[in-house]
Formats: C-alpha cells, sequence, structure tokens
C-alpha cells in the first residue's frame, strides 16, 4: 500500500460537514439547531464522574482505565440496533431520515433492509476481523454500527482502512482497492474514533477476541485492523463534529449508557498509541 498522504478536501464531504457542523439533536425524535460545542466542552463535563479513573493516566495505564470506565454498558440485541440508529444517525435535518456513513446522504427510516436501495447495518469494525458476527456486544455495539447503502456497505466489506484506491459508485469522495477502504474526508476521524473505541473497548473478556489496530492491511479473519498510522492521521486532521459528539450522547443517555472516550477527549488518541 502507499504511503500516507496528504487528504484530499474533497467538496462533497465539505457540503456535508457544513451541514451537520453546529446542529445537534435532542435526545427525543424532534431536530432543532444549537450551537457547536467547544471542542472539550463534553468530555470536560465528565471528567469528574465518568472518567475520573482516568485522570492523569497515560499509555498502558490509561488504555486499561478507559476499558474498565467503557465496559459499563447496556448490551443491544442485533434486532434492536436497526431502531437505535435510526435515533443516533438521525438527519438534523429531516427526522424521518438518517444520514449513510461513507455515502454521506440522507435516506428514510423506512428504507432500511436488504435490498438494493435500502440501507442497512454497517460493521465499522469488520464482524469477520475476530469472527464476533452478530452475537450481542462487539456484533451490536452501536458505538461502531453506522447506517450505510446496502452496496456500498457491500463494496467496503471486511476490508481495512487505507488511503488509496479508485472512486466507488454511489459513495463520493470514498476509494477503495483490493484490500483497504478511504472514506470520505467528512467522516475519517469518526471511523478511526470508532475502530479505536473497539480495540479499548474488548479485549478478550466474555468470550470475545482481544480487538488491536495494528499498521498494516488484508488482516482477514484476525482479531485485527488497520492500518493504524493512517488512523491516527484521520483522528487528527478530522476532529469530532457536532453530529459525532451528538451520537455519543445518544448512544450515552439512551441505549448502551457508555461514552466514546476519543470523541469526548481526541487528545487520547496519541496518549494510548
Amino acid at each position: 500500500m502507499p504511503l500516507p498522504r496528504v487528504l484530499r478536501w474533497k467538496p462533497l464531504a465539505m457540503t456535508a460537514t457544513a451541514v451537520l457542523v453546529g446542529i445537534t439533536l435532542p435526545a427525543t425524535a424532534t431536530a432543532t439547531p444549537s450551537p457547536t460545542p467547544a471542542p472539550a466542552a463534553v468530555g470536560g463535563a465528565y471528567d469528574d464522574t465518568y472518567y475520573k479513573d482516568a485522570a492523569g493516566k497515560t499509555g498502558p495505564e490509561l488504555k486499561s482505565a478507559l476499558h474498565t470506565i467503557i465496559s459499563e454498558q447496556t448490551k443491544l440485541t442485533y434486532d434492536q440496533v436497526w431502531d437505535a440508529l435510526k435515533t443516533t444517525d438521525q438527519d438534523p435535518a429531516d427526522s424521518s431520515n438518517v444520514i449513510l456513513l461513507y455515502s454521506g446522504t440522507s435516506r428514510s427510516k423506512s428504507a432500511s433492509g436488504g435490498d438494493q436501495g435500502d440501507w442497512n447495518r454497517e460493521h465499522v469494525w469488520a464482524k469477520s476481523h475476530g469472527d464476533f458476527g452478530t452475537a450481542t456486544g462487539p456484533g451490536t455495539d452501536v458505538h461502531h454500527l453506522r447506517p450505510e447503502d446496502v452496496t456500498v456497505n457491500s463494496i467496503r466489506g471486511n476490508k481495512d482502512f487505507d488511503n488509496g484506491g479508485s472512486a466507488v459508485d454511489g459513495a463520493p469522495g470514498n476509494l477503495t482497492d483490493g484490500d483497504s477502504f478511504e472514506p470520505r474526508d467528512a467522516v475519517k476521524g469518526d471511523v478511526a474514533r470508532m475502530i479505536l473505541y473497539m480495540a479499548v473497548r474488548y479485549d478478550g473478556e466474555s468470550g470475545f477476541p482481544d480487538l488491536e489496530p495494528n499498521d498494516k492491511v488484508d488482516n482477514g479473519s484476525a482479531p485485527a485492523i488497520g492500518r493504524l498510522s493512517v488512523l491516527k492521521q484521520w483522528s487528527d486532521e478530522d476532529p469530532p463534529d457536532a453530529f459525532e459528539k451528538n451520537r455519543n450522547q445518544v448512544i450515552f443517555d439512551k441505549f448502551q449508557h457508555n461514552r466514546n472516550p476519543f470523541i469526548d477527549h481526541p487528545e487520547w488518541v496519541e496518549e494510548v498509541w
């Protein structure tokens, strides 16, 4: 694979970001505009409570503390994920729709399923990487499950993440080749932080594999996904926006009652890795 390169900020990605930034969904089904929060405001609000046992830690100690914190969660079934995504990924401009992760388009909540033109449940950490399937646990964790067009989801498949490739039909700004997938610029950081959440949350307990990012592609069924150096770059260059922060809050308030720490504290990516 080619070395990481300077990212190209594409017009579509910028448009999607412009639509989403500055809009925060409340916990109810009605979307109302609100100011974009300060970058560290949400994380800061939980530093003395939720994250108190992580205070002052770095490296493996920080990772271990965060694992303990975020492992306290309500687990959803795979069927319950459908309804959860209709809330967590609701279109701020149209409460009857969801925003698709890679495509960036808005699609009716009712168009969920497995047919062409539907959206389905994309496992950002591909479920074959560790062979955890859709069992309650990593296979149903909404922090890394997102709505996506059925065809685009199939194109991504179980590929690792890296820069480069050819344009993806139906999802402008995304690229893919034989062993990797590059999402559109507006969600590169989202993808990275979802992958890193999974690596902290699932460490071999409860019969599930120990998930870890590595710096290669073509990982197959190993409980690993890459490319870590690129994911770190994406997280740095695409910090959390209002949509991603709101999604984290909705999951915490209404569904799993745990948080993605790398959304609240993006600087912890470098502290852990």
